[in-house]
């Protein structure tokens, strides 16, 4: 039988990724419902880009669980002296139970899920973070109750954290609201399955409007390095501060995945203020990952 990955969001089903998100909650307010129902299991965790809450969270939930971690960059394995994908897909699920893999090409991603016996985590890559959406949404429902029907507002680069946002529309069915400079839109492949809960706007304040929660990341991410001013440049106007949270809802939530860089993509007024539940977010990295172990391993 062929195992089951969680590669993108839309490997689960809207009620596989609602129970995901009622059972994180149960588990994070009663730590004793955690059982070592992953005794003697092992998780692979191959880092090919650098992590603090990925890292931490995935490792600390598998020995909740009764179960370890091994971490594995790429100095550490014949992946990072070019060994093919797919051999090394194959050997190390050969010895592992699960295989969780942050990379930079969601190509990797899929070619290593195509070739290993157990079970494959997306723990980010450039097309999406399917991992951070799970809290995200825990953080939602936990704060306001049911997201169907409300408004999100994406501000900033069309990364890999807004297609996530997108698929999370498509599963949750809310409103998506995306405000980015021209040329850092999303990828047209993934709005278009959005459909018709995907609207763009062009400012940030436009975006805000009425919205329920609004959320951004960094305008400069791993990797782009190189891209720094021409990108400060062109998302200057596309910065989370007390006027944009003001357009949203009395009750708008703000969101950023971390690591935020106070100044640039938000205002240190919000993302410390009383709208922001951002340390609850990472938090739930661990609680939102629990669950998804669980789910895919017991």
């Amino acid at each position: 039988m062929k195992p089951r990955h969680f590669i993108t969001l839309i490997d689960l089903t809207p009620n596989e990724l609602r129970g995901l998100i009622s059972r994180a909650s149960e588990l994070k307010r009663n730590p004793a419902s955690r059982t070592a129902s992953l005794k003697n299991k092992v998780l692979a965790m191959i880092f090919e880009k650098s992590s603090t809450r990925t890292r931490i969270s995935f490792e600390t939930a598998m020995v909740h669980f009764g179960g370890s971690a091994i971490f594995l960059s790429p100095r550490d394995t014949q992946l990072g002296r070019g060994e093919p994908i797919e051999d090394s897909a194959r050997v190390i699920s050969s010895m592992v139970d699960c295989v969780m893999l942050r990379t930079h090409s969601h190509d990797t991603i899929t070619r290593f899920a195509k070739y290993s016996a157990v079970p494959v985590i997306n723990g980010l890559c450039d097309h999406y973070h399917p991992c951070q959406l799970l809290a995200d949404m825990q953080t939602y429902f936990e704060h306001r109750g049911n997201i169907c029907g409300k408004t999100v507002t994406w501000i900033g680069d069309g990364n890999n954290m807004c297609h996530s946002y997108i698929n999370a529309s498509r599963l949750l069915d809310f409103k998506l609201r995306i405000a980015c400079p021209r040329g850092y839109e999303p990828n047209p492949e993934i709005i278009a399955k959005g459909g018709h809960r995907i609207s763009f706007h062009s400012s940030a304040l436009e975006a805000a409007e009425e919205s329920d929660l609004i959320v951004t990341d960094v305008w400069t991410s791993m990797g782009q390095e190189t891209e720094k001013q021409n990108r400060h440049s062109a998302f200057r106007e596309f910065k989370v501060n007390d006027a944009v949270m003001a357009q949203g809802n009395k009750d708008c939530l703000f969101m950023h995945c971390l690591p935020a860089h106070r100044g640039e993509e938000v205002t240190g007024d919000v993302i410390d203020g009383p709208r922001s539940v951002v340390w609850d977010e990472a938090e739930n990295r661990l609680h939102a990952q629990k669950a998804l172990l669980e789910f895919l391993l017991s």
